[in-house]
C-alpha cells in the first residue's frame, strides 16, 4: 500500500500537489497556497512590519483613511467575507465604520486555522460586528456564505493585500469572473492590488535583509519534512527572488546549491535536483491603476471608486455589480 492512502485528506492532497509539483518539466514548483502552515503565516506577520515591504502598509493607511468614503459608497452591507483574511488587521477600519452604521457579520475565509485564530483575536471586539470563520478555499468559503446568507442581504467581498498578484493576469480575471458570478445585484468586491514600482524597490520586498523572507520561503520545504517524512536539507537550497520584465511580477524561488537526490515518502517520491536547478514558489504580479479597473469590467463588474497610496504605489478599487 503506498503511504500515501495512510494519511489525512488534507495531507494526501498536499502530498498529491507536491508530488505533482515536483515531478512537472522544465520547470519544478510548489503551490504558493502551502506557504501558510502555522509557522508560515506567522512568518508572514513578520514580514508585512518589515521596511522593505511596504505592501501592508500601504493599504493600512488608504483604508484608515478612506474608510468612511468607502462605506458611504456602499448599501447597508450586513454582511462582509474576506477572502484570504490573514490575521484581518487591516479590515478593523473598515468594520469599525460599517458597525457605526448597524450590525454586521464579518466571515474571513483562509486556509490557515491560525490565521483565523488571529483574526478573531483581532476584530472581535469591534461593536457590532459578529466573527463567524470559515477555513476554505477562497471560492469555497465564498459559495458557503452564500448559499447561507439571509434573502437578500447585500454582501461586502473583500480581496485584499494584493492576494490577487498570486494569479497569472488571465486566471486572474478568471478568478474575477467566478467571484462575480457568485453575487447579486447591490452586493460590492474591494480588490486590494499592488502597483508596479522601481525593479530594486521590488526585489528588495522579496528578499529583505534580515532574510525573514527567505525563512518563509525555505519552510514550505521544512513543512514537506513535518508532513511528508520528506528528506529535504534546507541548507542545501537558498531563498531567490526575481524579477519578470515580461510579466511583471516578482517570482520566488528555491534553488538547489548542488546536486542532490532528496526522498519524500509521504509523497512516494524520490526526486533528483541539479546544482542551480530551482522550485518556483510563488509569484507576485504588479499592475498599472487603470488595468484593475479594466480587469473588473472584464470580469463584468462595475468601477465605483479606486483609491491610491503614493508613498508606496497601491490601489484599493470598489466594484459594483448590477
Amino acid at each position: 500500500m503506498a503511504l500515501t492512502a495512510l494519511l489525512p485528506q488534507a495531507e494526501r492532497a498536499f502530498a498529491a500537489d507536491v508530488r505533482a509539483g515536483l515531478m512537472r518539466s522544465p520547470q519544478k514548483e510548489l503551490s504558493s497556497r502551502y506557504l501558510y502552515d502555522t509557522i508560515g503565516s506567522g512568518l508572514f506577520e513578520v514580514i508585512t512590519a518589515l521596511p522593505e515591504y511596504g505592501v501592508t502598509r500601504a493599504e493600512e493607511r488608504i483604508v484608515r483613511s478612506q474608510a468612511a468614503e468607502m462605506v458611504s459608497r456602499l448599501p447597508a452591507h450586513g454582511l462582509v467575507a474576506e477572502l484570504g483574511s490573514g490575521s484581518g488587521r487591516k479590515t478593523r477600519w473598515l468594520l469599525e465604520a460599517i458597525g457605526r452604521r448597524h450590525p454586521v457579520t464579518y466571515c474571513p475565509v483562509d486556509i490557515s486555522p491560525t490565521a483565523l485564530a488571529l483574526c478573531r483575536h483581532e476584530l472581535a471586539n469591534i461593536p457590532g460586528v459578529r466573527v463567524v470563520g470559515y477555513e476554505r478555499d477562497y471560492l469555497d468559503g465564498l459559495r458557503q456564505i452564500v448559499s447561507e446568507r439571509k434573502g437578500a442581504m447585500p454582501l461586502l467581498v473583500l480581496f485584499l493585500g494584493s492576494t490577487i498578484g498570486n494569479f497569472r493576469r488571465l486566471a486572474a480575471t478568471r478568478f474575477m469572473r467566478e467571484v462575480r458570478a457568485l453575487l447579486q445585484p447591490s452586493d460590492a468586491f474591494l480588490l486590494g492590488v499592488d502597483l508596479i514600482k522601481p525593479k530594486y524597490q521590488l526585489l528588495a520586498a522579496y528578499d529583505d535583509e534580515l532574510g525573514v523572507t527567505a525563512a518563509f520561503n525555505l519552510n514550505l520545504l521544512a513543512r514537506i519534512n513535518r508532513e511528508l517524512g520528506g528528506q529535504f536539507d534546507l541548507r542545501r537550497f537558498a531563498h531567490e527572488a526575481r524579477f519578470d520584465t515580461d510579466t511583471r511580477s516578482v517570482d520566488m524561488h528555491l534553488r538547489s546549491l548542488d546536486d542532490q537526490q532528496v526522498s519524500i515518502p509521504g509523497a512516494d517520491l524520490v526526486i533528483r535536483f541539479e546544482r542551480n536547478e530551482t522550485i518556483w514558489t510563488e509569484s507576485s504580479h504588479k499592475y498599472l491603476a487603470e488595468e484593475v479597473a479594466a480587469m473588473g469590467e472584464i470580469a463584468g463588474f462595475r468601477c465605483d471608486g479606486q483609491w491610491i497610496d503614493r508613498i508606496w504605489p497601491f490601489a484599493d478599487t470598489l466594484f459594483g455589480v448590477g
